[in-house]
């Protein structure tokens, strides 16, 4: 019949069309494979351009806060300088830790860790290293009993004998601290800083050695404060 030759027409037509469509026209697939660098990838720390290391602690006071900010400058202008310029900035550097550790030991407010700063602890320290104090011979009475032990006929007496000094290093220990507290109170009435810290602070500096007291000892043993 006369339209259906019309419809087949058509249609072939239309056949015709779709098959001449170039095949450009379709959507491209993206391949799986992704070509090489040719290079290795890099580490973090090599593509940052810095060195990785130990984080050195943060400075306890002020004066050290100025004197590590000291040397970090002088290390960013030591890179251009010979083996005997580098060699001289290092001796000035330990002589200003040397000089810094000797100003605290002297006591110099500056230089102190803030644990030991203020008059209140000055006092206190004061009052301890006036005092011969029980708590002292901690550290030379656990080294004789550390050698005693290793006698076994002795080693029932070391036990008794570390439980009478416990004893007694406890007792004399809170003497020491009401005697401070006490003192303190009188001399620093609006002071905030006592009871159990300032005794435990009074306590750890009575158990070291007098010559090894951070600072150290202005007084002599029996002086008045």
């Amino acid at each position: 019949m006369p339209w259906q030759k019309d419809e087949d027409d058509a249609s072939s037509d239309a056949a015709v069309d779709i098959a001449d469509v170039p095949a450009e026209t379709e959507p491209e697939k993206k391949s799986a494979f992704t070509e090489g660098k040719g290079r290795p990838t890099p580490k973090r720390r090599d593509a940052e351009g810095r060195r990785r290391g130990p984080i050195a602690p943060a400075p306890q006071t002020r004066a050290e806060a100025r004197a590590r900010k000291k040397e970090l400058k002088q290390a960013s202008k030591a890179a251009g300088l010979t083996k005997e310029q580098k060699r001289e900035l290092s001796d000035k550097r330990r002589e200003a830790r040397n000089d810094s550790r000797e100003r605290m030991m002297a006591g110099d407010e500056k230089y102190l860790l803030p644990r030991d700063q203020g008059d209140v602890r000055r006092y206190a320290r004061n009052l301890v290293d006036s005092r011969r104090n029980f708590a002292g011979m901690f550290m030379p009475f656990a080294i004789v009993l550390i050698v005693v032990m290793f006698v076994p006929a002795l080693a029932g007496w070391v036990t008794i004998g570390m439980l009478i000094f416990a004893v007694f290093c406890a007792i004399d220990s809170v003497i020491l601290g009401r005697m401070v507290s006490k003192r303190v109170h009188e001399r620093y009435p609006n002071s905030t800083d006592g009871g159990w810290r300032l005794g435990w602070y009074c306590f750890t500096r009575a158990m070291q050695l007098r010559r090894m007291r951070a600072p150290r000892p202005q007084v002599k043993p029996g002086e008045a404060v």
